[in-house]
């Protein structure tokens, strides 16, 4: 069976990259399969992660682009010449152009790691959003996998879940919670479920 080829782009760690991984080895992710990982930044760990696992890496600054309109033409270039179907921004701290969204329209998702549309848009990334949650006071967060388009967090939704919030939690604390029990689950999933549209599109 045909598989979607997928490319994940990250910029730190990698730990959703690693779960990613770690479903397509377990069978959660059929529909399609990881050929590329790029990152913004050519000393993240998550380059490390994909070698370990076999998959082609490319790295590439906006620094070194000179713009953002150069930086994108290198990254769509990349993701063209290796023929990819779907886009997973697992830690991608980069905004991507309406140009760029437009082209890849229905073929970007990305993980936000709260239950959108609370604590979503510029600015909230990392740990600033479960520290926004905990200032807030609320009693339930989690992570939302959603469509990317030109807004930051404004795409629809595909997957959310919610992970409840515990009276001496720190934001280094849920942000752990919500990765293990939300992000890790919910992103693998939508990676199939997106994977499996495309593969049936194509079929017809």
């Amino acid at each position: 069976m045909a598989k979607a080829r997928i490319a994940v782009m990250v910029s730190g760690g990698g730990t959703n990259l690693q779960a990613l991984i770690d479903a397509q080895i377990s069978g959660i992710i059929k529909s399609g399969e990881i050929v590329l990982v790029i990152s913004n930044s050519h000393t993240a760990f998550a380059l490390e992660r994909a070698k370990n696992a076999g998959i082609k890496t490319f790295s590439i600054t906006k620094k070194e682009c000179g713009s953002q309109q150069s930086f994108e033409k290198a990254l769509i270039d990349e993701l063209e010449k290796e023929n990819i179907d779907l886009i997973i921004l697992a830690g991608f701290l980069s905004i991507l152009n309406k140009s760029f969204t437009d082209r890849f329209a229905k073929r970007i998702i990305n993980i936000h790691p709260s239950l959108i549309p609370s604590f979503c848009g510029e600015g909230y990334y990392g740990l600033k959003v479960h520290e926004a949650a905990l200032h807030k006071g609320v009693k339930v967060t989690g992570a939302t996998v959603h469509y990317v388009n030109e807004i930051p967090d404004g795409g629809e939704i595909i997957l959310q879940k919610a992970v409840y919030i515990r009276k001496n939690d720190t934001p280094e604390t849920l942000q752990r919670r919500v990765m293990e029990q939300a992000e890790w689950k919910i992103l693998p999933a939508a990676a199939e479920i997106c994977s499996r549209k495309i593969i049936e599109n194509k079929e017809i």
